[in-house]
């Protein structure tokens, strides 16, 4: 039988996680519906998501579930994040919703794919931003004189890192690079399988 899981995540309110419960179960309420199980969490979006219990919800949930949540920026830390995730859970069958942002996203909705359409450019047009802020930044410290760069050998930071367990988890299911590469979103699956072979991500 299907679960309906509800994930309840605030950085420091408590009260807040009381605001969000009310609102899920008022809508549940609206549409004869039981939550099975309320996940929830008091810390900062800046935090892995094995401490965010995200990872704890993709294990929870199944084919055929359903999530629910207050707001997307609960599921995440970045707009790349938040479509990674939601793209994960769609290709697994599992149905989305966001209340604040009244989405109901499933895997056989056309309405739900246009979304995730949309928001994977936004979430292209975000980690382009950051790139250029990161070029204009360096290109300012390096004409100041600044030595950029670390040392040989140093293993430099990726943008892969804010999804490195879900990596080795996916990994030890049994997926090719390029298909995780897709889950979450990123275009290059090379360089994501340079990144693999780099930190021996592989058991």
């Amino acid at each position: 039988m299907s679960k309906i899981i509800a994930y309840l995540r605030t950085s420091t309110d408590k009260q807040d996680l009381n605001n969000q419960k009310l609102e899920i179960l008022e809508w549940t309420r609206k549409q004869d519906l039981k939550i099975d199980e309320f996940v929830e969490i008091t810390i900062s979006s800046r935090k892995t998501s094995k401490q965010r219990r995200i990872e704890e919800i993709l294990h929870m949930l199944a084919s055929s579930d359903m999530l629910i949540v207050t707001e997307l920026s609960r599921l995440g830390r970045s707009t790349a994040e938040v479509i990674a995730l939601v793209n994960e859970l769609v290709a697994r069958n599992i149905r989305v919703i966001i209340l604040k942002q009244n989405l109901d996203i499933s895997q056989h909705d056309m309405h739900s794919k246009v979304i995730i359409t949309l928001f994977s450019l936004f979430a292209e047009l975000e980690r382009d931003l950051i790139s250029l802020r990161t070029k204009e930044s360096l290109a300012a410290k390096k004409r100041q004189g600044q030595t950029l760069g670390k040392p040989k050998g140093t293993l430099q930071k990726s943008k892969f890192d804010a999804d490195q367990e879900r990596i080795k988890d996916l990994l030890k299911l049994g997926l090719s690079v390029r298909k995780i590469a897709t889950l979450l979103g990123y275009k290059n699956h090379l360089a994501l399988n340079t990144y693999i072979n780099r930190r021996k991500l592989r058991e």
